[in-house]
C-alpha cells in the first residue's frame, strides 16, 4: 500500500493558542508536515522555530499566501485579523483552518461569503470542541432518549480568570474586549454546540443581559440570554471573563427522563437516568484529543476526502449571527446594575 505524502501546512499566529494547541497537534500528526511558521513578533518566532526544525519562518503572513509547497494554513490569529487573512489565502487557492470566531461581525464576514463556492468550501472554522465524542453522545441521547423531548439546557461558560500574577493574559483579554463582549467570542463554540445537538434549529432570542463588572473594560465582561426553540426547548446561556473568581463552567441538559452534565474544562460527561448515574471520562486530555480530531478533519478536506469543511463557513456565520443578536438585544434595555453593551 502506497504511503501518502504528508499535507504541507503553515501555522500563522504564534500566540498562546497557536503554540499551546495547534502546533503540538500538527507535530503529533504523521499526516502533516509543518513547512512554515509566521508571526510579526520576533520573540514568538524565536520561541516557535526550534519546535519545528526545517520549517520556514516568516515575519509577514503575506509571504505564505500562495507560496509553492504550502497546501494550507492554520490561522491562530485574533478574529479581527483572521477574516482578511482567510480571504487572502482562500483567493490564492489554499485551504484554511481558521480559529473561531471567523470575524468580529457578520458585516466583516460578508467578504468571505462573496467568495466563489469552491473557495468557501476550503475554509474550516476552528470550532474545535464540535469534534469531541462527548457531543456526539449527547446528540444521540437527545435524539433517541433519555434526553428526548423539550429540554432545559443551561450553558455556564466562565473562563479567562483575572490573575494579577499574569498581566500579559489580562492585557490580551482586555484587548479582545475592545472587539466585542465574551458572547461574541465564547458564543461561537456554544452556539455551534447547540446547532449540532439540536440539528441546526435556529432559536429566538427571548431576552438578554450584560454586566460590566469593571467600569474600565471596553465591553461588558458578563453576558447572558434566554433562547427559545420551536420544539419547546429553552436554553439559558451565560458567559464571563476577567473576574478573580469564576462560577462553574459546564453545559447541562434536563429532560423529562434524564439529566446530563458536560464539564466545560474536561468534557467529562455524566448522565443520570432511571435512578442511575453513569460517567463518561475520556482519558486523553480534552485539548489534545479535540485539536487532533479537528486537524484530522482538515487533512481529509485538503486531501479531497471531504467535499466541504464541517464546521465550515455556514456554521461559523450561524454562530456569529446568534452572538450578534444576543449582543444587540442586550443593548436595547438597561436593567439596574447592568450595563449596555
Amino acid at each position: 500500500m502506497a504511503v501518502e505524502v504528508p499535507v504541507r501546512l503553515a501555522l500563522v499566529g504564534l500566540g498562546a493558542i497557536g503554540l499551546a494547541a495547534h502546533l503540538p497537534a500538527m507535530l503529533r500528526s504523521e499526516a502533516v508536515q509543518v513547512v512554515g511558521l509566521a508571526d510579526p513578533s520576533p520573540e514568538r518566532r524565536a520561541a516557535a522555530a526550534p519546535r519545528a526544525p526545517g520549517a520556514a519562518v516568516y515575519a509577514d503572513a503575506a509571504e505564505v499566501c500562495g507560496a509553492a509547497g504550502v497546501d494550507g494554513v492554520v490561522l491562530a490569529t485574533p478574529p479581527w485579523v483572521t477574516t482578511g487573512l482567510a480571504e487572502q489565502f482562500l483567493r490564492a487557492g489554499q485551504f484554511v483552518l481558521a480559529e473561531k470566531p471567523i470575524a468580529v461581525s457578520t458585516a466583516d464576514a460578508r467578504k468571505l461569503a462573496t467568495l466563489p463556492d469552491e473557495r468557501q468550501r476550503r475554509l474550516q472554522v476552528g470550532l474545535t470542541y464540535r469534534h469531541d465524542p462527548a457531543l456526539a453522545r449527547l446528540r444521540e441521547w437527545i435524539r433517541d432518549g433519555p434526553l428526548h423531548g423539550p429540554l432545559l439546557i443551561r450553558a455556564h461558560i466562565y473562563d479567562e480568570r483575572l490573575n494579577a500574577k499574569d498581566p500579559d493574559h489580562s492585557a490580551r483579554i482586555r484587548q479582545t474586549l475592545r472587539h466585542g463582549p465574551p458572547v461574541l467570542h465564547e458564543g461561537a463554540h456554544v452556539f455551534d454546540w447547540l446547532a449540532f445537538l439540536l440539528d441546526g434549529a435556529s432559536p429566538r432570542v427571548s431576552d438578554a443581559w450584560s454586566v460590566r463588572s469593571d467600569p474600565g473594560l471596553a465591553s461588558p465582561n458578563l453576558n447572558g440570554a434566554r433562547l427559545t426553540y420551536r420544539c419547546g426547548t429553552n436554553v439559558l446561556v451565560e458567559f464571563g471573563w476577567l473576574t478573580s473568581e469564576l462560577p462553574r463552567c459546564e453545559l447541562s441538559i434536563l429532560g423529562q427522563h434524564g439529566y446530563a452534565v458536560l464539564d466545560g474544562f474536561t468534557f467529562r460527561l455524566t448522565l443520570t437516568a432511571d435512578g442511575e448515574t453513569k460517567v463518561y471520562d475520556d482519558p486523553v486530555d480534552r485539548t489534545e484529543r479535540c485539536f487532533d480530531r479537528q486537524l484530522g478533519a482538515f487533512v481529509d478536506l485538503v486531501r479531497g476526502r471531504s467535499d466541504r469543511a464541517v464546521p465550515g463557513l455556514p456554521e461559523g456565520l450561524a454562530a456569529l449571527d446568534l452572538s450578534e443578536r444576543i449582543a444587540a438585544t442586550a443593548s436595547m434595555f438597561t436593567i439596574p446594575g447592568r450595563e449596555r453593551t
